[in-house]
Parts: C-alpha cells; sequence; structure tokens
C-alpha cells in the first residue's frame, strides 16, 4: 500500500476535499447549464426571426464563442476585464460568466436549427385544422422541437460539466486543484500517488457524466431524432 501511494486517498480529509471540489463543480455545472439554457432559448427564437441585424448581431456572436478557446476566454474575463474596469470578480464568478456566454451561444444555435427543422406544413396542418399561432405552437411545434432539442441539451451539459476543469487555470480550488494540492504535498513521502488521485478524479468525472451522457443517447434513440 505504502508503495502504491492509495493510502494517500485515506489520510486526513483527502477524501472530503475532493468531494468538497466535486459540489463546486456540480454548482458551478448547474448554475451554467441552468443560465444557458434561458438565454439560449430567447437566442434560438431570436434567431429564426427574418431580421438581418439580428441575424448578423446573432452569428458574429455565435462565431466568435466557436472561435475563441474557453481557457483564453477564461483569461479574458478573469485576469483582462478586472484590469481594465478595477472590478473585483472571483474565479467563480468569471468561470459562470465564460460558460454561460459559450453556453447561450451553442443553446441558442441548437434552438434555432431545432425549431428550422420543423417542416412548414406543420404550421400550415395547424391552421387548417382551426389552431391560432399561440396553440400551433403549443400543440405542434413545441413538442416536436423538445425531442429535437433535449438530447442535444444533456450532450452539452455533459460537454460543459468536462470543461469546467479549465477553471483551474484562474486559481478555483475545484476537484482538479484539490488533486494537485494533495500530490505536491504527498510529493516526496508517497511518489506514486498522482495516478491514484488522478485516477479518482478520472472516475468522478466518468461517473458524473456517464449517466447524463447514457439518459441523452436513450432519449436519442426513444425518440429517433
Amino acid at each position: 500500500m505504502q508503495d502504491l501511494g492509495i493510502k494517500v486517498l485515506f489520510e486526513g480529509n483527502n477524501l472530503l476535499r475532493l468531494g468538497e471540489g466535486l459540489w463546486l463543480v456540480l454548482e458551478l455545472s448547474f448554475i451554467s447549464v441552468f443560465l444557458s439554457v434561458v438565454f439560449g432559448i430567447i437566442m434560438g427564437i431570436l434567431m429564426t426571426l427574418k431580421n438581418p441585424v439580428i441575424n448578423f448581431l446573432a452569428r458574429v456572436y455565435l462565431e466568435f464563442v466557436r472561435i475563441m478557446p474557453q481557457l483564453v476566454l477564461l483569461f479574458v474575463v478573469y485576469f483582462g476585464l478586472t484590469k481594465m474596469f478595477g472590478i473585483h470578480l472571483s474565479g467563480f464568478s468569471a468561470a459562470v460568466i465564460v460558460f454561460v456566454i459559450w453556453g447561450t451561444a451553442e443553446m441558442g444555435d441548437l434552438v434555432r436549427g431545432a425549431l428550422l427543422a420543423v417542416p412548414k406544413h406543420q404550421y400550415e396542418s395547424g391552421a387548417a385544422i382551426g389552431l391560432n399561432k399561440a396553440q400551433i405552437f403549443r400543440y405542434i411545434i413545441i413538442p416536436q422541437t423538445l425531442r429535437r432539442l433535449v438530447p442535444l441539451a444533456i450532450n452539452l451539459a455533459t460537454r460543459m460539466i468536462k470543461t469546467t476543469s479549465l477553471i483551474v487555470m484562474i486559481g478555483v480550488v475545484e476537484m482538479l486543484k484539490v488533486g494537485q494540492q494533495i500530490i505536491e504535498a504527498n510529493r516526496y513521502t508517497a511518489p506514486s500517488a498522482a495516478l491514484w488521485i488522478y485516477g479518482t478524479i478520472f472516475f468522478l468525472y466518468f461517473f458524473l457524466c456517464y449517466p447524463v451522457s447514457l439518459l441523452a443517447h436513450r432519449l436519442e434513440k426513444r425518440w429517433d431524432v
């Protein structure tokens, strides 16, 4: 046991600290995904409007977010904006801002695609049987859009959960940062602890993301999206 370094996991409160880091990941992911869904739905609806100005701004925003790496965007928000405007911004708040900016763009494009994927004759059929616009959206368009959108949104949530590991670069003490601290504190007494610490973090991310990914796959298969 001593040679393997697994004992480090059970020393002191190391497991508890990893659990606290995991909770921070969950908290960040939940807030970011929730806000991204809300703002993304609004953005997606706006992108379906026949307004050239809105479409141009939305396209610029979407391309900017897709081209800019999330890590660079984290640095821009956390280091750049704070110094430029002299504001105090915690690493967690900066991470939420960046993930919402990214998630809103991705979610907005998913919503746009799901809405435009509904055949035009569905609107015409609803009008033909006497439904008004609100009823057409409620009973015909929204159910079909959700069938296309929900699995894709769940996959986006999985990507966001995994990408939260980047916030270690701006000093946020999440699960990966805790693991690094434990390894550094035991690098002389247990040189092989890194394998067990990072392995534990790997499985924690796996058990966090796999059920979400499995749910998306089952919905896609069930709904034949």
